[in-house]
């Protein structure tokens, strides 16, 4: 019998299939940008592995929506910054949905539309003016569809559309972007979608690595900063900056707009200036990020809002442009391998590509098969 059990522990070894049981309390940005990813039909396996049930794409796939089709994974999904100006024709905003949503939600579970990624404060001003009129159009045309109830509709945003970020009772909207930011407010507290923010601790540290305390950005213990308005005390970057967010918006509107981080992580590896990216620092910051998140805790500020985070992101994707850190923010390489432990029961399981899962599939038949034989013994 031990003899049999030791074949069975090599055959499951040997398979590569041990998979640790790893409950994200977040959710998690699938980016495409790289000529070596595996097939959407893989990154189901392994998110379902992971028990990943939430998904932010940053269009709509519909090889993804399709190879999650039936399963129990909600997802974002976005309307490209390139679709803006078009999609101020209700027609064509109607026919983006019909095309691009529609089709899907019998089977995959579409719950909101991002238009457009980081578009105030970006690199192109120009786009900021058809902001607004892009997310009214599609809100529209989905109340002309009947989908209103079923997909709600945002936009993301990143910190450079706030002037002040400490302290967290003072921060405020940049000046120039207050004419967008209101008709958007608005249309978060008609509709009742969230407001989402990209936020990353790790540029503080790297612009300013003698002043910013490592130990803050990594949720590591610290002398915390203390809000001199509040008396809250912050341990941690992050929080200041969500309840920044949340003083910038209820000074514009006082309607209960929920804020969700729609982005944030930090890179494995970076340029000889990009202090702080590092594998180490990286999985330090997730880990600390996903033991906050699962204990459902609120911000000082707003302690009873329990804070809902992407985590960003799926894998390193080779193709993106920019500094070296803007290639390495993947919990996993592209060939399934993760990038660093994080420390949690069990690992994150590798993913297995189609020769290598038939092998293990067969191995598999082979274990159930001496398991059989070994209750019929």
């Amino acid at each position: 019998m031990a003899a049999v059990f030791s074949t069975l522990l090599l055959l499951l070894t040997l398979s590569g299939s041990f998979v640790g049981i790893y409950t994200l309390g977040v959710g998690i940005n699938y980016g495409q940008i790289a000529d070596n990813l595996p097939s959407a039909s893989h990154v189901s396996v392994l998110l379902k592995s992971l028990n990943i049930s939430r998904v932010k794409l940053y269009d709509a796939d519909p090889k993804v929506l399709s190879s999650f089709a039936n399963s129990n994974v909600e997802f974002i999904i976005g309307l490209g910054n390139e679709y803006l100006q078009r999609v101020q024709d209700p027609q064509e905003a109607q026919l983006w949905v019909q095309q691009k949503v529609q089709p899907y939600l019998m089977q995959t579970r579409i719950t909101c539309i991002t238009v457009g990624n980081e578009i105030l404060g970006g690199q192109d001003a120009t786009l900021a003016p058809y902001l607004y009129p892009a997310m009214k159009t599609i809100y529209e045309a989905l109340v002309n569809l009947g989908l209103n109830k079923q997909v709600y509709v945002t936009t993301a945003h990143s910190l450079q559309i706030l002037a002040t970020s400490f302290p967290p009772s003072q921060g405020s909207f940049r000046e120039d972007l207050v004419q967008y930011m209101q008709p958007i407010l608005a249309f978060h507290a008609q509709t009742g979608s969230p407001f989402l923010i990209n936020v990353y601790p790790y540029f503080a540290y790297k612009n300013d690595p003698n002043n910013v305390p490592l130990e803050y950005v990594l949720f590591e213990p610290n002398s915390g900063a203390i809000d001199p308005n509040t008396n809250l005390k912050y341990d941690n970057m992050l929080y200041a900056q969500i309840d920044a967010v949340y003083s910038a918006i209820r000074a514009l509107n006082p309607a209960n707009i929920q804020v969700q981080i729609s982005e944030t992580g930090w890179p494995s590896k970076g340029d000889d200036d990009e202090f702080g990216a590092t594998v180490q620092n990286a999985g330090i910051y997730h880990k600390n990020l996903i033991r906050r998140m699962q204990q459902r805790e609120g911000t000082p500020g707003n302690p009873s809002q329990p804070i809902d985070i992407y985590v960003f992101a799926l894998f390193n994707e080779n193709m993106k442009p920019g500094p070296t850190s803007e290639r390495n923010y993947g919990l996993y390489y592209p060939n399934g391998t993760p990038v660093y432990n994080l420390g949690v029961q069990g690992y994150l399981p590798r993913m297995h590509y189609s020769a290598s899962w038939r092998n293990a599939s067969s191995i598999f038949n082979l274990v159930f098969l001496l398991i059989g034989f070994l209750i019929l013994a």
